[in-house]
């Protein structure tokens, strides 16, 4: 029977996941009334926007060196209200100066909030012994979905951006700091086999590397998606402006039902096995994309996308923790790889449209289908292909420090 304290930190986990899934929708959808409300101009715009990921990076980058002497549940109890803090400083300034500190502020955290939840998502993951880390990128999933539909809401009935970002912050603020308390660092808390791993410098970059070429790939391809799926579906396939907004839905709908079922698949045959079916239904998803007639064949392949991809970058943390096992090495495993997170997001938007400027909208949408592809031949770094324990774990004998050593 799972220890309760587990369990109690999985669910403050997974709200934390989806919190932060509300908060970057409303970010991210609201792009034009933002750039309304300062007056950013067309040529500005992308500087603003590619600061944020430039700045998650950095984020990420000091929370590696700041779990060291700190857990990590403590960095994720202060940096999520911050994000929702800095999100509502978005919508209150009336100032471009004031735009660039909350968004540099919101970089800056969500980096931090980004790298820290899924360290704790793979320290839980070990202490329970098999795939729960799939669930938790669910919950961000539909923390998205549902962060798009206060955002449609508020643009449908012109409400002030203050005024959708407000109730959203009252109500998640004090709700992520009351959950917070049920944290688990299990890497922290426990000793396994009476061995305690702090060397964040033993992790071997060249270990990580094809990892972290998943975690781009897989990035560019989402990215793709994001930015571009409306504009093909209207422009490339001929699709009216009512069901270009179809696509990234789907994509998102689809990924939140890939990821619920995910860990299930990951226990019964196996990460390597989920990674490579995953990479492929995306690179078919991909295809059908650029191949595709009409619209609803369009929203076929953007469909197939969303259950391929997202089983990929949860899988990717995993791996990057089973890889290097032990607090301090895992931690800064997931770091560092949560960088190629932002590099994948600063890639993808810019290559497809470059490629479809230069070439075709259709070639273009065959570059991140062969990217992905990849992904198959670095398959064998998300473990052994053993399905117990999700693929490459092995259930440790936990004793808990805090307990006075007795074996959960």
């Amino acid at each position: 029977m799972t220890d309760p304290r587990l369990r109690h930190g999985r669910a403050s986990l997974a709200f934390c996941f989806l919190s932060q899934g509300v908060a970057f929708a409303l970010l991210v959808t609201r792009i034009p009334a933002i750039q309304e409300l300062y007056g950013i101009s067309d040529a500005l715009l992308p500087l603003f926007l590619a600061a944020v990921p430039v700045l998650a990076g950095a984020g990420s980058v000091l929370t590696e060196r700041v779990v060291r002497r700190v857990p990590a549940s403590a960095v994720l109890r202060w940096t999520q209200p911050v994000v929702l803090l800095s999100l509502l400083g978005v919508a209150a300034g009336d100032e471009l100066w004031q735009a660039a500190v909350a968004l540099g502020v919101f970089g800056l955290s969500v980096g931090a909030l980004d790298a820290s939840m899924n360290m704790l998502g793979v320290s839980l993951q070990r202490a329970y012994g098999r795939s729960i880390m799939l669930g938790f990128h669910a919950a961000y999933s539909l923390g998205g979905i549902v962060g798009a539909s206060l955002a449609w809401a508020g643009a449908h009935w012109d409400l002030a951006l203050v005024v959708s970002y407000l109730p959203v912050a009252v109500v998640l603020v004090p709700a992520a700091l009351a959950g917070s308390r049920w944290y688990v660092d299990e890497d922290r808390a426990v000793v396994q086999e009476g061995n305690v791993d702090s060397g964040g410098d033993t992790v071997a970059f060249r270990l990580l590397l094809p990892l972290c070429l998943v975690m781009t790939f897989a990035y560019i391809g989402d990215s793709t998606v994001s930015n571009w799926s409306a504009k093909y579906l209207r422009d490339v396939l001929g699709g009216s402006e009512e069901l270009a907004t179809v696509p990234y839905n789907a994509y998102m709908v689809t990924t939140l039902v890939g990821r619920a079922v995910g860990d299930l698949g990951v226990r019964r045959f196996g990460a390597v096995a989920v990674v490579r079916c995953g990479a492929v239904l995306a690179a078919a998803g991909f295809a059908v994309v650029a191949v595709a007639p009409g619209a609803w064949v369009g929203m076929l392949g953007f469909t197939l996308l969303g259950l391929g991809l997202c089983v990929i970058v949860p899988q990717t943390f995993a791996a990057a923790g089973r890889l290097f096992p032990g607090g301090g090495r895992s931690d800064t495993a997931v770091a560092r790889l949560n960088v190629f997170n932002y590099v994948g997001f600063l890639i993808g938007s810019p290559l497809v449209g470059a490629l479809g400027d230069a070439w075709s909208y259709r070639g273009a949408m065959l570059v991140p289908m062969v990217l992905i592809l990849v992904t198959l031949v670095h398959a064998r770094s998300f473990g052994d292909g053993s399905a117990r324990y999700g693929g490459g774990y092995e259930r440790p004998r936990v004793v808990d420090v805090g307990r006075g050593g007795n074996e959960v």
